[in-house]
């Protein structure tokens, strides 16, 4: 079969003699029809992260329909419409136990010590498919998983519509972000250099930052280290400052000035299984985070998407059925 696999530090080769997947009893089959690029993906692309081999499947923010069904597997057809959550938790441990399982230290992360998804067909746990409801586009679908990280961090933070918010990047966490408070009822505010990322965020519903204080959520989505600084000296006192970017530079703050703001630091990594993938994909028909697509490629220029992603403003995704070669925006 069809494959985007990468080959070497900014090379993804698409190939067409990957071995077909196996359905072991507990898993489904699917016949992948796009998959969206995020940051993690061009990590990998750029060399920033080394999957465990090479040639190695890239990809995790896939969807597509069921064409096998595992011996055990009680509520999946064949034909359904699945959107994949790709991190695998183990549901044993004791974080996961607990309703944490984003933080399962057993977790297999699709893409990255998992192999991608970005195959015409591909073997997944039933249990991490989730049946797409009627309406959604496509690129609604290859937005499902970054919406569902979204979703979580503001789940996560208590934020209500009375808030005022700051929302630190307009990449993709940050556009999808923009469209949930906007929702909710709030006006973020959104920093960001990108001009053509600012405007996509101020059609969702943002404003563009006009340098106002006393935010009572800041939602940091850049992981660019010197930007969480300035974003929290413009916290209002007893603030909630949501970490979603990652960075592994030491935070830019000090104690003393979290103790005597009264400041909530709140990290959220992706989401927990299976609440947050439901609670999203029953949403998508009327959300419709779709919206923050730029780009389409088929399959066959998935080198071209990856090398471009970073530089566009909205997100990309990849056909993996075949598109009009002028189709791609």
């Amino acid at each position: 079969m069809k494959a985007a696999v990468f080959t070497a530090t900014d090379r993804i080769e698409t190939v067409d003699d990957w071995q077909e997947p196996v359905c072991g009893p507990g898993d489904v089959i699917v016949e992948v029809a796009g998959v969206g690029l995020c940051g993690t993906d061009l990590a990998v692309f750029h060399g920033r992260r080394q999957p465990p081999t090479t040639p190695w499947i890239v990809g995790h923010e896939g969807f597509g329909r069921v064409i096998a069904v595992g011996s055990v597997v009680p509520d999946r057809t064949v034909g359904q419409r699945v959107v994949i959550e790709p991190n695998y938790a183990c549901l044993k441990c004791a974080d996961c136990l607990t309703g944490l399982t984003s933080a399962c230290p057993h977790r297999a992360i699709v893409g990255l010590n998992a192999p991608g998804i970005l195959a015409e067909r591909v073997a997944v746990p039933a249990h991490f498919t989730h049946p797409v409801p009627a309406g959604p586009t496509d690129a609604d679908l290859a937005c499902a998983e970054p919406y569902t990280v979204a979703r979580a961090a503001v789940r996560r933070s208590g934020v209500s519509a009375k808030d005022r918010c700051l929302v630190v990047g307009a990449g993709a966490q940050g556009l999808l972000l923009c469209l949930i408070l906007a929702r909710l009822g709030i006006e973020p505010v959104v920093t960001e250099p990108h001009p053509l990322r600012l405007e996509r965020a101020v059609r969702l519903g943002a404003v563009a930052d006009d340098g106002r204080k006393g935010f009572t959520y800041v939602f940091e989505t850049s992981g660019y280290a010197p930007a969480l600084g300035p974003a929290v000296d413009r916290a209002a006192p007893g603030a909630t400052v949501v970490l979603v970017g990652l960075n592994a530079a030491p935070l830019p703050l000090t104690t003393d000035a979290v103790v005597r703001r009264q400041l909530v630091l709140r990290g959220s990594m992706i989401y927990d299984h299976p609440g947050d993938f439901t609670a999203a994909v029953a949403e998508l028909p009327e959300v419709r985070p779709g919206s923050v697509i730029e780009a389409r490629f088929p399959l066959t220029r998935a080198q071209e998407a990856f090398a471009g992603a970073a530089q566009r403003a909205g997100k990309t995704w990849i056909s993996v059925r075949d598109l009009d070669e002028s189709a791609d925006a």
